[in-house]
């Protein structure tokens, strides 16, 4: 009786999940389509590219609201569950309401495995394609305004720094190239180019319409030219937005990236880390959620179904309020970025403990 309840419950936690994704997703998709129509049509954007950027608007997409999507849909099923007195049944049976949460804790489990695979494997490809497409085609002016609002200013030594106006990701070419090295606040060298193009096969970079000005104690030395094969010690990241650079690098490249910024005294490490905690932060997020869900629906109430979706939605949005605030906090440098990410975690842990032993009771 025990594995027919289980496999039951199972398959409407999942199955409810599934459903959810099915119906939101595509909702999402109708919006986004309806605001930015006009900015497709205005760029001439190729429809291959619509439909990449669809693809990878639904893997970020579910990624960013899975969390919503799992509490609502427990929430949902469950209050079916206690409506029709099924709840009421089993428990009366003699079974405990721990043993009664065991299939839920495999469906987390599930989920929460996916969403991990997700968060490693996929996403941060569908991240890179997502806003490449935005900024390239969605914003005011289509790439012109895209290099007026991706400037990248980045110390890459101890004395030396890099700046671009912008970096295109497909053809690895950045704009408005300079370079300077200092030693004790001196400018010794100063490099100005209108492009910089890296070469992947003979893996250095090509300067376009360059300059290089040497100070010296007597006089500067000049030199410039239209074109430049030359090879830096910076790495391609370092021409790329902060916007595209996280999010956008699998789980070991991004480890070495936060380990590589770390040893230069990057401004923006916590930038890097908050991505890093939440790809292990959502998945447990899972079971946290999804003991709250059962606790709060599975008592039959006098408002039915709908109390308790109310219930649901105020206190998923509170989860998601908390997690942007306090990621917020965490790239703003005033909180440390581990403690941040997984405050949201803590605070409703503590509240699934709570609820889940009155549920008992």
């Amino acid at each position: 009786m025990l594995k027919i309840i289980d496999k039951y419950i199972l398959k409407r936690y999942l199955g409810t999940f599934i459903v959810m994704l099915l119906m939101f997703i595509p909702i999402g998709i109708v919006i986004d389509v309806s605001e930015k129509v006009n900015k497709m049509i205005e760029n001439h954007v190729a429809f291959s590219a619509i439909a990449r950027y669809y693809l990878d608007f639904t893997i970020y997409f579910a990624n960013l609201l899975f969390p919503i999507f799992l509490f609502l849909s427990v929430i949902w099923f469950t209050s079916k569950l206690a409506n029709n007195t099924e709840i009421i049944a089993i428990l009366s049976s003699g079974i405990s309401f721990s043993r009664f949460l065991r299939p839920y804790i495999i469906g987390a489990t599930i989920v929460s495995l996916f969403a991990l695979m997700m968060t490693i494997y996929l996403v941060p490809n569908a991240s890179a394609g997502f806003k490449s497409f935005r900024f390239i085609y969605l914003t005011t002016d289509g790439v012109s305004d895209m290099r007026n609002n991706t400037d990248v200013f980045r110390q890459t030594s101890k004395n030396e720094y890099i700046f671009v106006s912008n970096f295109n990701e497909v053809s690895k070419t950045a704009f408005n190239f300079s370079m300077e090295k200092f030693e004790k606040d001196k400018l010794k060298y100063k490099l100005l180019a209108s492009r910089i193009k890296w070469n992947p096969v003979k893996k250095n970079y090509t300067l376009y319409n360059y300059t290089k000005r040497k100070v010296g104690e007597f006089g500067d030395i000049i030199e410039s030219g239209e074109v430049k094969d030359t090879v830096f010690k910076f790495d391609l990241e370092d021409l790329t937005p902060v916007v595209y650079i996280a999010e956008t690098l699998p789980l070991n490249e991004l480890n070495k990236f936060i380990d590589k910024e770390k040893a230069r005294g990057s401004s923006n490490i916590n930038v890097y880390l908050v991505v890093l905690y939440k790809k292990y932060s959502i998945p447990v997020s899972a079971f946290i959620l999804t003991i709250i869900a059962v606790a709060v629906s599975s008592m039959k109430r006098r408002g039915g179904m709908g109390t308790n979706l109310a219930i649901g939605i105020i206190l998923a949005f509170a989860f998601v309020f908390l997690d942007k605030v306090f990621g917020v906090l965490a790239e703003k440098a005033t909180a440390p970025p581990l403690l941040a990410v997984w405050t949201p975690n803590i605070i409703f842990g503590i509240l699934a403990i709570y609820l889940l032993r009155n549920a008992k009771r």
